[in-house]
Formats: C-alpha cells, structure tokens, sequence
C-alpha cells in the first residue's frame, strides 16, 4: 500500500518537473535549450517526456489551425486589392519611365556644359591656389639667391642676417614643400660654412697684425717722440735761462751740453732714424695701417650664431701665443741698438692692436685681460732687458738703450699702461750705466797716467799758461808774477785727470734725464756716481801707477804734488755738480764727494811706496855690506858701502824740495830709522856667531858716518838732534861695548835717566855671548902662552859674569 503511495508520489513529482520543462522550452530561447534538454536526458523518464512533448505540439497545432481558419476572409480580400494594385502600379511605371526617357534626353547638354563649368571652375581654383602658393615660394627663393649671392661676394654677416630670416620669418610658411626642407636642411651647412670662412678671415687678420706690429709701433713711438720734441721746445728755452747765475767754467759746457743732448738731437743716439719733412706730416695710427673689419664681422657672425664666448676664447687665446712670440727677444738684441728697437715696436705694435679692439669692440677683450697680458710683458720684458742689457759694455750703447727705454715706457703710457716697474728698472740699468762708465773711464785714466811724463807742465807764452789755467782752476799769485817760460808745479795728467771727471758728470747727467726724476735725486745719483769714480776708478789707476815696479822716486814725488792739487780742486767739482742740478750742496742728505779722501790715499800711498822705494835702495846697498867680523885691525874710515848709500840719501832728498815739509822729513826719518834697524840686525845676525872687538869698532865708524850724515840736516825742518835719534840704540850699545861700561849699566838699569836707557838685556847678551865665543876660541889657540892664558881666564870670568848677571835681568824682567 505504502508503495504505490510512493509510486504515485513520485509520478507527480515527474509530471510536474516534464511540465515545468516544457514551460521553460517554449519561453526560453533555442541557443539556450541544451541544458534544459540535458536535465531530461539526465532522467529515467525520458520516454514518457517525449510523450507529453507530442501532446503539447498536437495542442499547439491545433490552436494554430484554429487561428488561420478565423483570419482566412481577411487575407483573401487582401490578395485581391493587391492584385488590382498591381495593375495600375505598371501603368505608372510605364509613365515614369517615359517621363524619364524625356527628360534624359532634354537635359543631356545640360549636363555636358556643366561638367565642361565644372572643369573650368576646378581649373581656375587650381590656378589660384597655385598662384598663392608661388607668392609664399617667390620670397623664399629670392632671400635663398640673396643668400647666395652674398655668400659670393663674401658678405658673411649679411649672408648670415639673411639665413636667420630665411630660417625664422619665410621657411615655416612653405615647410611642406620638398624643396623647402632641401633648404632646411642645407641651413646648418651654411652657418659653418660662413663660420668657417669668417675664421679664415680671422686667420688672416691675425697674420696680418702680427706682421705690422712691428710697423705699429714704429709708427705710436714716432707719434709720442714727436709728443716728446713738442713739449720739451716749450720747455727748452726756460732750462737754459735758468743757468745764467752758473759759474763761468761750468755753464758755458753745460749750455753746450743740452744743445747736444736735447731731444732735437735725439736722432744722433739713434732712437728715431726720421727726416725733417716727416716730423711734420701726421703719423697715422693703427687703424690706418691694418683693416680690422675681419674680426669684427667674425665677432658679429659668432655672436649672431650664439659662439661668441668661443670666439672670444680662440681670439684670446691665439693672441696670448702671439704675445709670447713677440715677447721673445732674439738673441742677439743686445748687439746693436735695432735689435731693441725692432723688440720694442712688436710689443709696442701688439699692444696698440689691443687697446684699439679694446676700445672698438664690446667684451672682446676686457681690461681684466689686456691687464693681465701686460703683466706677463712687462715681466718678460724687465727680465729680457736685465739679460741683454748685462752684456753691453759700450756706454754710449747702453745710455741710448735707456732713451729707447723711456720713449718705450712714454709711448705705453699714453695708451693707459702702467709703466712704473719699467722706470724701476731704469735705475737698475743706471747702476750698470754708471759701471760701464767706469770701466771707459778706467781706461780714460789708464791712458792718461801712462801717458804722462811726470814732469812739471812748461809754458812759454800767455796763451799757454791761460789755456792750461782754463783747463784746470789753479791760482798762484808768484808763479803769475815769474817771467815766462815757466813751469807748473803738476803735469799734464791733473788737468786731463780734472776734465774727465767732468766729462764723467756730463754723461751721469744724460742719463738721467726723461726718468721723472727730481733734481735732488739727480744729484744724488751724480755725486754718488762720481764718489765711485774718484774711490774705486781713480784711486786704482793712481795705486797701480804708485805700485808699478819701475816707477821711480821723482814720479812719485811728482804724484804726491799732483794729487795735492788734485784734491784743491774738489770743491770746484762740488760747484760744478751744483751748478748742473741747481741743488745746494747745503741742503739735507746731499751727498759729498769724496775727492779728498781718494786724493789724500794716493798721496799717502805714494809716501809709503817713497818710504819703501827708499828702504828698498838702503837694502840695496846694505846687501854690498862685507864686514870680517874676525878681524883684529883697528879701521880709521867707514865703510866703502855706507859712504856710497850716504851719497845717494843726499842726492834723493835734495829732491824732495817740491814736496811737503813733512813728507820730506817723515821720508828722511823713515830711512834713517830703518838704515839703524838694518845695521842692527847686520850686527845681531844669527850666522855671526863669532865677534871681534876690532870689528865691532869698524862698525862703530860706519855708524858715526850715519850720525854725521843725521846732524848735516839733509832735510829742512828737523829740531837739532833730532834726527839723530834713529841711530840712539845703536850708539849706546856701541858704547856700551867700546867703553867696557858694564858696571855703570848694570848698576843703573831701570832708572830713567840711565846712561844706556835704550840697551836691551837680551841684545846686550847676544852681542856679549858672540865676542865670549871669539875669546874662547882665541884662547884655545894661544894655550901655549901661558902669562896670556890667565889674563884671558880672568876677562872670561867677568863676561861670564855680566852674562849672568844680564840673564838675572831678563828673567826678572819677563817674571
């Protein structure tokens, strides 16, 4: 029972589900269905859908039929209005097309004069939009031929303004256009192009002011030299007015001097070599002689292309290299004045270049740059000229280097260069100047002193005499009043000696002129100039001639006259000095000359070498000395030797007359002082070892003559016995000895009114101990006499004695 409960339950449940899928097959789309026939597939009751599937199609056919059978009358009428439809839907076919058929052919010619205007209007809009498009092109091919053209005639800058218009203004209106971007990209090839060629020009201009520097200088040193001649003619004529109050001997030179020295005659020192005619004619100026406009259109054309800060570093940079080039000296500049000149135009040359781009240019170059430029000249031109300048020796070379220098230095400083470093060094080639100066005149002197006879100067007529006091400032009233002929008491070396002092002052003072330099240092550096030339010049060519060799005592004596009047003089030099710089020798820090000084040690070095010459013959004669110190015979006339050197005392000084008193008197001195150290050490010699009295009283007599010979007064001037006082020890040791005076000495030794105060001990000893050992000997020799033997023995005993006692003396001395 249950279970057909359940069966019948369960067929329900299928029922309901076929029935539901049947719903869903008729309102669900056909793409859809294959799931829903699926699920029945799925199922055991396939059979049975299939079943109720036919029912519901036979239902819906059903309906369908009952559908068509309602509406049928409907459709039958509908068929049949359209069929008459049909009938008159052909009449009016028939109609259209005939219509047609006519009006095709009515408006067939309409048709071709209108395509014929249609063509004609697409012509004449095609011809418009051409002409259109050649007016946009014409502009662009004309500035294109333009272009062209200017670049032929090499007019860059403009080619260039004419690119950029080109490029920004008529290109981008045609830049559709084939040839138009032929032209585009042409544009780059034709800015370097142009860049290219305005470098080259560049180049060439750099080549080309390289070769004028030279010229350029030439010509600005020319203009500033003839700047120079202008304002020192203005000035000239109130310098030389200046000079009236001058002493006579000095103004009328120094009048002289600035004609010879003026700029007018600055052509002779070979500055300018320029004509007449060409002083007077305009110099032109740097712009006259090179063609700047290449690098200012290669500036324009770089600064247009936005390269103006490589340009400038390129411009800067060759110039730099050219710079170092010109800076350059050759070697040989020191030869001749034309190597420092053609030096001095290039730098000169390059720098008026730069000061006109500086000037005519903006930011091309700035003064940061020409200033540091200028800095690298000028220390390379300072070291080049300290090189070369070294080597000169010619002053007349190096004073017109120096003139070279100072229209270097002005020529610069009118174009705004500092020029003080250069002037510095002026004073730098001053003290070579003034050592090449010394060097010639140390010849000058060489020439003079050789030259000169050392005798007198005669004069036989007025003219003479005035000529010679004209040449040197000597005044004496006696020698006026003698009748002539007459002598000077110089020779000829002191005039010429006074001249070329002179003549050195002259050339100290051109040297000095143009450096800026006051008066006061003027003659600062003209005192201190000649104070070199009178205490190293002047003074060693008198002390060569006073040491030569053979040089005689009447040329010395004749020196030490010289250079008396020598340094008389110095104080017309100091006038002389003052009248050339007008500053007075009493203003403060003037420097003295020390003419004096170097004439007063010659003159004491002309007395010394007296002195020496004089000890020299004295030693002469002394060496003809030949005493036997053994010999017993008793003499009675002195010596052969001392009688000749007595005569030639006499002789020598019987000439020193023209001398000082005291020159004279210290001579005389001087020999007899070392005529009595001679003899004494003639006397104390080592090698005599053996003395005789009988010699010592041959030497007794020469020493008398000597006496003699100080008592006769050779020279004027001595007090009484003065002179005498040169042989005082020799005469009390001879005494000593002669007289036997041993107990007197030795009892009064040390008392200072002794009778042989100027006895020393030990030379007291030494003479004793060489007559002991003559004795002793002796006495060996004569043993054989016995009566002579004790009398012997007891003359030894006593010399033993005093030789002991004379030891006592010296140790008690020493101790």
């Amino acid at each position: 029972m249950e279970r057909g409960k359940m069966a019948e339950a369960e067929s329900l449940e299928t029922a309901a589900e076929h029935e539901r899928i049947l719903r869903e097959i008729e309102s669900t789309d056909t793409a859809c269905i294959g799931p829903t026939l699926r699920s029945v597939y799925d199922g055991e009751e396939h059979g049975r859908f299939m079943e109720k599937l036919e029912t519901r199609i036979r239902n819906h056919d059903r309906e369908i039929e009952k559908m068509c059978n309602f509406h049928y009358q409907g459709f039958v009428d509908s068929i049949t209005e359209l069929l008459k439809v049909r009938g008159e839907a052909q009449k009016l076919k028939n109609q259209v097309t005939d219509t047609n058929r006519k009006l095709q052919h009515e408006g067939k010619e309409l048709v071709i004069a209108m395509e014929e205007l249609k063509q004609c209007r697409l012509q004449q809009r095609n011809i418009s939009a051409t002409v259109d498009k050649l007016m946009l092109c014409l502009p662009v091919l004309e500035m294109y031929s333009k272009l062209r053209d200017q670049m032929k005639t090499k007019r860059h800058y403009p080619a260039l303004k004419t690119l950029e218009h080109l490029e920004h203004t008529y290109l981008p209106q045609v830049s559709h256009y084939r040839f138009c971007k032929v032209m585009v990209d042409n544009i780059p090839k034709l800015r370097e192009e142009i860049k290219d060629v305005s470098m080259s020009d560049l180049k060439d201009f750099l080549e080309s002011i390289r070769k004028h520097s030279d010229k350029i200088g030439e010509t600005a040193m020319k203009q500033a030299q003839q700047q120079r001649n202008l304002d020192n003619i203005v000035l000239q004529q109130p310098r030389i007015g200046s000079k009236r109050k001058s002493k006579k001997d000095a103004y009328i030179i120094f009048d002289t001097e600035i004609e010879s020295t003026s700029p007018k005659s600055e052509q002779d020192s070979g500055i300018l070599d320029v004509e007449d005619e060409e002083d007077d004619e305009e110099v032109p100026g740097a712009q006259d002689l090179v063609d700047f406009s290449p690098v200012y259109r290669c500036l324009h054309i770089y600064s247009v292309l936005g390269a103006r800060e490589t340009f400038e570093n390129y411009y800067r940079k060759q110039r730099r290299k050219q710079a170092r080039l010109v800076l350059q000296p050759p070697s040989n500049m020191h030869e001749t004045l034309d190597g420092y000149r053609k030096y001095f135009n290039q730098i000169v040359g390059f720098f008026v270049v730069e000061d006109h781009i500086l000037h005519t240019t903006q930011g091309l170059v700035n003064r940061a740059y020409i200033d540091e430029l200028w800095e690298m000249a000028l220390s390379k031109t300072i070291a080049a000229l300290r090189t070369h300048s070294s080597y000169c020796s010619d002053p007349n070379l190096v004073l017109d280097l120096k003139n070279l220098i100072v229209l270097f230095a002005d020529t610069l400083q009118v174009y705004g260069f500092p020029v003080n470093q250069l002037f510095d060094m002026l004073l730098e080639i001053r003290d070579q100047y003034s050592e090449t100066l010394l060097k010639k005149w140390a010849g000058v002197f060489r020439n003079i002193l050789d030259s000169d006879n050392y005798s007198p100067i005669p004069v036989t007529s007025e003219e003479m005499y005035k000529k010679v006091v004209g040449q040197f400032p000597f005044q004496d009233i006696e020698l006026e009043k003698q009748p002539f002929p007459k002598k000077f008491p110089f020779s000829e070396f002191v005039p010429k000696v006074y001249n070329q002092i002179k003549e050195f002052i002259y050339a100290c003072l051109k040297f000095s002129e143009d450096l800026h330099l006051s008066s006061t240092e003027i003659d600062d550096m003209i005192r201190k100039s000649t104070n070199l030339l009178l205490t190293r010049t002047l003074s060693n060519s008198l002390q060569n001639v006073i040491k030569r060799k053979n040089i005689g005592l009447t040329e010395l004596v004749q020196i030490i006259i010289n250079t008396t009047h020598l340094e008389k003089s110095c104080k017309y030099l100091e006038e002389f000095i003052t009248n050339i710089t007008n500053v007075l020798p009493e203003t403060v820090h003037t420097t003295k000359l020390y003419g004096t000084t170097t004439f007063k040690d010659a003159r004491h070095a002309a007395e010394e070498e007296i002195y020496t010459n004089l000890n020299q013959k004295i030693d002469q004669f002394l060496q003809l000395a030949d005493y036997d110190w053994m010999t017993g015979d008793l003499g009675n006339k002195a010596s052969d030797y001392l009688v000749d050197l007595i005569a030639f005392l006499r002789s020598t000084f019987a000439v020193f007359t023209h001398l000082p008193g005291k020159v004279a008197q210290t001579a005389c001195m001087s020999a007899c002082k070392h005529l009595a150290t001679s003899l004494m050490q003639l006397l104390l010699e080592a090698e005599v070892r053996q003395l005789t009295l009988g010699a010592l009283q041959q030497f007794n007599l020469d020493v008398r003559e000597c006496e003699q010979f100080a008592r006769s007064g050779p020279v004027p001037g001595f007090q009484e016995d003065t002179l005498q006082l040169a042989f005082i020890d020799l005469r009390q040791l001879l005494d000593l000895f002669i007289q036997w005076d041993w107990s007197t000495y030795l009892a009064d030794y040390g008392q200072p009114n002794c009778k042989y105060l100027r006895v020393n001990p030990v030379t007291a000893l030494t003479l004793l101990e060489k007559i002991s050992r003559e004795m002793k000997d002796t006495s060996r020799k004569n043993n054989m006499f016995a009566q002579f033997r004790k009398n012997e023995r007891d003359k030894q005993k006593l010399i033993d004695t005093v030789a002991k006692q004379l030891r006592g003396l010296i140790s008690s001395h020493h101790s």
